[in-house]
């Protein structure tokens, strides 16, 4: 298959260390073996915390954007770091610089592309862009539940959902620099209209990727309208 990962930079950044890079690395290299993997890469704790400065300094939500961008581009070098051989050198700043990559034959990782787009929407677009087969978004929790599960303990998670009814229960979210929201609504608009196969699950836990490319039902499905 021909897979688009979102991986959230919270993830891969935790705690300021190379744990994780290295797992997700050495999965990534055992998946590429038979699927043809792209990689998208947030910005996290460090995006958020730079994003906040230049907040401070009295700039524009677009050049807040601009510093996310470069954040989670250096996250995403990281992860190159890990991949070594495994992965194509250079991230990619746009979509079709990421399909030129491709035709190496090794794993692409990229961050952000430009402001207003999320590496939720990044990984959307470019799974639209390149004719992905599946899309898998790994966040920092279990999927889409009905309310926030971190403020409140009755919050069910939804298995299944379809991508009209995501893109209403993502109307009127937050979309400033930097904001944390389950899900972003470009990206969910996307996935509606490419019809996109999309799997939100955990990425804390790093082998919840295999089981989604093996099929395993886990997290959140968005269904197709």
């Amino acid at each position: 298959m021909k897979i688009v990962v979102a991986i959230g930079g919270s993830i891969l950044i935790h705690d300021y260390n190379a744990k994780m890079f290295k797992i997700y690395s050495d999965i990534l290299k055992d998946l590429s073996k038979e699927h043809e993997l792209f990689v998208v890469v947030g910005g996290g704790k460090p995006a958020r915390e730079y994003i906040s400065v230049v907040r401070e300094l009295g700039c524009g939500e677009a050049q807040s954007d601009a510093i996310g961008i470069e954040v989670t581009r250096i996250n995403a070098q990281l992860l190159l770091s890990a991949l070594g051989d495994s992965a194509y050198q250079k991230v990619p700043e746009n979509f079709k610089e990421a399909l030129e990559y491709s035709a190496f034959g090794k794993i692409i990782v990229m961050g952000g592309t430009e402001p207003a787009h999320s590496t939720d929407a990044v990984s959307a677009i470019l799974a639209e862009y390149i004719n992905a087969d599946l899309l898998i978004n790994l966040t920092s929790v279990d999927g889409m539940y009905d309310k926030d599960p971190n403020k409140f303990e009755d919050a069910k998670l939804i298995s299944e959902i379809h991508a009209s009814d995501l893109v209403k229960f993502l109307e009127g979210k937050d979309v400033k620099a930097g904001t944390y929201e389950f899900f972003d609504m470009t990206a969910a608009q996307m996935i509606k209209r490419s019809k996109l196969e999309t799997v939100i699950a955990n990425g804390e836990d790093p082998e919840n990727l295999v089981k989604i490319v093996n099929g395993e039902t886990i997290g959140t499905r968005v269904i197709s309208d």
